[in-house]
């Protein structure tokens, strides 16, 4: 039988969404900018199958309560 190693803490820890955010989009939104850094809408758009103008209202949301950052089109989690 073969015996898997057991991958590090490190390499699959996540840390865990902000207890503000409490829509699913909010979540996945905030998410893909963690892993991924920034982001633009459109490429939020293309990544996560959102449409812009509800994209635009989550990312207003996070921004508002400090979770999200801009710079022009460019979008960062804090």
């Amino acid at each position: 039988m073969m015996k898997l190693a057991a991958a590090s803490p490190q390499s699959t820890a996540i840390d865990p969404l902000p207890d503000e955010i409490d829509s699913a989009s909010a979540k996945l939104v905030y998410f893909y900018l963690d892993r991924a850094g920034e982001a633009t809408v459109s490429e939020l758009s293309g990544a996560l199958g959102m449409k812009k103008l509800g994209l635009y209202s989550v990312l207003a949301t996070l921004d508002g309560r400090g979770l999200v950052e801009h710079e022009g089109e460019t979008y960062r989690s804090t």
